[in-house]
């Protein structure tokens, strides 16, 4: 502590500036700007000479003046269905990675799929002067993107995508159309698929592309074979429950959208009696890390999640920046396990007498064991 009993004055930019004997705003577009401009700013010597000597000096910009003087916070809001989700986890890393290569922190918000808590949290993020949203949990027939995009605020889609607004997603449609020719080519003709929540492009399009693909190849896919269930383990074991409850003869295949509903379901076949591989194939979506350490490995379709989040916060910097910006659609991969692997399927009438009903007070922990 210095005499009058306060800390060291904080050193600023001006200080910086004086030292070397350079403008302050060479240094500060040095320090502050995204890496682009920060290198059309100063010679490579000179950059280097203020980082290090704004290093050796402590140097620490405030961020409120730096708001205030730029009108911008380099802060970007996020809104994702839950983060305990994995696949949802995994695409904001890659939006935190990718938002700090150009200098921008980022915060997350859970909005737990509900539209008031969607357009509450997009209002907190905006009062805290972000400079732009990436949404992760967008529904379909939702007004908050377009009243984003009355009040200017720069915004893109993440996971999900809406017609007319640009989206970083799998291309869930061509995940569908994989799922499809695996299960036709092993030589399934009977199907059913859990389809997730009609509100999420995910399900809606995954489910789209299998259906289009099956017809394609000459199977059908009757109505009540299309089941919508949540994106959970517990929405999917509800979802293979009544399969088998309201379908005979009981299909030899089912795709659910989403590794955990598929999870769910397979808990559902295995306390019916039936052996997944054996008895029903079962293929999942996302292959989350889950999926090839379960006792039955799971086949499931690879959605590049953390490649979706860098891709998102690429583009908001670029639609922050006035640009046009084009949704991306990254390419699936199907992982093929002992889920689905084998086409030695039992006869329907053999499956059907193996059903049975699931033993009451089973716990949910052995239901998908």
């Amino acid at each position: 502590m210095n005499a009058s009993g306060r800390g060291r004055a904080a050193v600023t930019l001006k200080d910086l500036a004086a030292e070397l004997g350079i403008h302050v705003s060479t240094v500060s577009r040095v320090l502050h700007s995204d890496k682009d401009v920060a290198r059309g700013a100063a010679s490579e010597e000179t950059a280097r000479r203020v980082r290090d000597l704004a290093k050796l000096r402590g140097y620490s910009p405030d961020p409120q003046a730096t708001g205030l003087r730029t009108r911008r916070t380099r802060a970007i809001g996020v809104i994702v269905p839950r983060l305990s989700d994995i696949v949802l986890a995994t695409m904001y890393e890659g939006v935190e990675e990718a938002a700090a290569e150009s200098n921008h922190s980022t915060f997350v918000m859970n909005s737990h799929d509900d539209l008031d808590e969607q357009r509450r949290k997009a209002e907190i993020m905006l009062a805290r002067r972000v400079d732009g949203l990436i949404l992760g949990d967008v529904h379909a027939g939702s007004s908050l993107v377009d009243d984003l995009t009355k009040r200017h605020v720069p915004f893109v889609l993440m996971n999900r995508r809406y017609p007319g607004f640009p989206s970083s997603t799998c291309d869930d449609t061509g995940g569908g159309r994989l799922v499809a020719d695996h299960l036709w080519d092993t030589g399934h003709r009977s199907v059913a698929i859990i389809a997730g929540e009609p509100y999420a492009s995910t399900g809606v399009d995954r489910t789209a592309g299998f259906v289009e693909r099956w017809h394609e190849l000459g199977g059908e896919v009757p109505g009540d074979r299309v089941l919508p269930s949540r994106f959970d383990t517990e929405g999917g074991r509800r979802a293979g429950e009544e399969l088998l409850e309201q379908v005979r003869p009981a299909p030899t295949a089912v795709f659910a959208v989403n590794d955990f509903a598929a999870i769910g379901a397979m808990g559902a076949f295995r306390a019916a009696g039936l052996v997944v591989g054996q008895d029903i194939a079962v293929v999942g979506f996302n292959d989350t890390s889950l999926a090839a350490q379960l006792p039955i490995p799971l086949t499931s379709v690879r959605s590049p999640m953390l490649e979706i989040g860098r891709t998102a916060a690429g583009m908001l910097r670029r639609v922050m920046a006035g640009e046009e910006v084009a949704s991306v659609r990254h390419p699936p991969e199907l992982f093929v396990r002992e889920s689905s692997a084998s086409v030695a399927v039992r006869d329907a009438p053999v499956r059907d007498a193996l059903i049975r009903e699931a033993p009451v007070g089973e716990s949910e922990s052995a239901r998908i064991a």
